[in-house]
Order: C-alpha cells, then structure tokens, then sequence
C-alpha cells in the first residue's frame, strides 16, 4: 500500500478574506464582490441602472454612500501622543485644534511612502491615525517600531473596533442631517464632532472624504447589527436623492477625478514626497521626522528627478496602470501610475511619472496603448475640482 501523501507545510495556505460588517448587505444588492488587499469588497452594484458609471455620476450630482470599514484606525494616547505623531508622520501635527484633521504620511528614511493617512486631533493628548486597509498590519509594524517605545504614549491598533461609512456628494449632508441633530453644516471641511446618528450614540462625524466632493466620513461601533441599521437608515433617508451604494470602482475613479494618489501607484515605497507632488503637506521647518534628512538633501541637490504629471488623452485610447510613456520622438520616458475613463469629465485621463524636464516643458507625449502609441497632452491637476458655493 502506498504511504499516504504528506501535505506540503512549506506552502503558503491562502488566508480567508477578511469580511466588513455589512458583507450580507453587499451581497444582498448583488454588488459584484473582488478581493482587495484581503477584503472581500464591493467594486460596483450593477443591476436596473447601476454600475460604477451610474454610482460615479450620483457622486459628482447628488449623494453616492460608501462602506469604507476596511480602513485602519490607530489611536495614540497621552502626554507623548502629539510627539509621536510628530516623529512620525511629514506634515505638522502641532498646528492642529482639538476637532481638527489633516492629511500627512508616514515616510522611509529615504523619505519615500510607508503610507498615507489622515491624523485627527480629538484633544491635546488623543491622536487618531486612519490609515489604508492594505497597509494597516504593515503601518501598524512600522509605527511600533519607530514609536512603540517612546515615553508616555500609547499607541493601539482599534481597526477591528470601527465600521466606517462615507457619504459623498452634494446632497450629502441633506441627508445625513436628517439623522442627527449635530449642526452639520457648522464643520468646517477636514474637522470632526461627535454625535448620535440614526439612534447610535457618540459617532465620529468627520467633513472629509476621497472623491474630491463635499461629504461626511462616519466612524461607529463594528457590529453587524449597528453598522447594518445605519447603512439601512442612510440609504432611506437618501431616497428622495436617488442616493446610491457605491463600490471602490467608483471610489478609484472619483479620487483620480479628483487628483488624489493612490498607494501603490502615485505614491510607493519607491517614490519621494517631491516626485509624487505632495510637498504641500511636507512641513521641514517643523524639526526632525523620518524622513526628513533625506528630503533636505534631495532640496540641497537642486531637487527630485522625476515628477508626477497629469495627462489627458487627445487621441482615442485609454492609458492604463503600468503603459509606457514616451517622448514624441518614441523614446520611452516614464509609466502610467493611474489612468481610466473620466466618467464625469467624459474624457480618458491618467497620471504618470517622468522626468523632471519632461515635467517642466509641458510636451505633450505618448502612451504605448497595447499596440498603439496615442498622444496625450500634460494638464492641470487635479482634473476635476467642485465649484465652491
């Protein structure tokens, strides 16, 4: 009788994707579930009139609501908390107000991205960090390890603790309105309250988002059970606007709208802060970061020999993640970092790394389109901006 075969234990056994408090309800309304980053997630409702084109619209003109619970959420806390952050992360955490949020990272020593991320102020000794799902156990790591052992704070990993829901759009705040008594509109964008919601007490309101609209990001307890009756409660207080449950096909397609980068793609382990644009939210001045050191004499050399640039096609053809870019003389140059159709716009757009004299001279260029090259000319980011009331 043949020995029986001995299962090989050096193999990685694939693990099981991880499920948001509203994976039923997804699945309820046939969303079109994908593994992303380790979550079993929605990429687009289809159905009568759905899809990520009719969910991206509903954004951009009237309220679209998304489950973003996969994101991370690290508190820090304590008399050392601010310092912490500081050491950390690029932008400068001192300057914030209690109920106040900005948008920062957390960079290598080469002064590359670990991750970007949003830090709110709750009060003078109380940080959170909200982080990409993707990267959560890998920042988490990261930040133990370069502030774990700092004095007086404490510094905790509370992701499973939170389901996240974000309204966006237009008529975004008509409707949360209608399920709390918090002044919404007295939010100043990127400031946060607390406040009960459809009967759920001391929920985390914040005016920020990822869809270049104006909305609400909500942080709430991660049951089934509450998570489920605010999703439900939001989607009826919405009707009268058509709101629409909206997938990462229409999250992505909005941020890049929107000319916000994207982990993995605009900005990486790999990219400097001034190669990716974000110089913005890189405040120097404020003392010693990670990071730091390197992005002085990155200055100090006459600057980054790459940069980010947005692109709009003018001839027919999309400009896919990872497509060669080329000089117009065919000389390859750089690579799509994003790109897909504007649904909004109804244009093709993307952005792209090249070098900085390509950058600067505003040349239009080329985009190797599987077995075509299609011209596409640099514009102004981000491509779409909401008009201010």
């Amino acid at each position: 009788m043949p020995l029986p075969v001995q299962p090989d234990l050096s193999s990685p056994v694939a693990s099981p994707l991880k499920k948001t408090a509203l994976n039923a309800a997804h699945r309820a309304l046939k969303a079109k579930m994908v593994d992303f980053g380790g979550w079993d997630m929605p990429v687009e409702y289809p159905g009568d009139g759905g899809g990520l084109m009719a969910e991206h619209i509903a954004v951009r003109t009237s309220v679209g609501l998304f489950d973003v619970s996969h994101m991370g959420e690290i508190w820090f806390r304590g008399p050392g908390a601010l310092a912490a952050v500081q050491h950390l992360t690029m932008n400068d955490a001192s300057r914030l107000k209690d109920g106040q949020a900005h948008y920062s990272a957390l960079l290598t020593p080469e002064g590359c991205f670990v991750d970007d991320l949003l830090v709110h102020r709750a009060s003078e000794n109380d940080y959170l960090l909200v982080v990409n799902a993707g990267n959560k156990d890998k920042d988490y790591a990261w930040i133990m390890a370069h502030a774990g052992t700092m004095p007086e704070v404490r510094i905790t990993d509370d992701s499973a603790s939170y389901s996240q829901l974000a309204v966006q759009g237009p008529r975004g705040l008509a409707v949360l309105q209608k399920l709390t008594k918090v002044d919404l509109a007295a939010i100043k964008n990127y400031w946060f309250t607390w406040g009960e919601v459809a009967g759920v007490p001391n929920v985390l309101i914040t005016r920020t988002g990822y869809t270049g609209e104006d909305g609400f990001e909500i942080y709430l307890p991660g049951d089934v059970a509450t998570t489920e009756k605010l999703w439900n409660a939001l989607l009826e207080a919405g009707k009268e606007w058509n709101i629409r449950p909206c997938g990462l096909g229409a999250r992505n397609t909005l941020r890049l709208e929107a000319g916000m980068p994207l982990y993995g793609h605009e900005i990486t382990d790999s990219v400097n802060v001034f190669e990716g644009g974000l110089e913005r939210w890189l405040k120097l001045y404020k003392g010693e970061f990670i990071g730091r050191e390197a992005l002085l004499a990155v200055q100090a050399a006459g600057g980054s020999k790459r940069k980010l640039v947005a692109l709009e096609m003018v001839e027919r053809g999309i400009g896919r993640d990872g497509y060669p870019v080329l000089d117009l003389e065919g000389k390859e140059v750089g690579a799509i970092t994003s790109g897909s159709p504007a649904p909004f716009l109804k244009t093709n757009i993307a952005f792209a790394l090249v070098p900085t004299p390509v950058a600067a001279s505003g040349a239009d260029v080329l985009v190797q389109v599987r077995a075509n090259r299609v011209r596409a000319k640099q514009v102004p980011a981000p491509f779409y901006k909401r008009a201010k009331k």
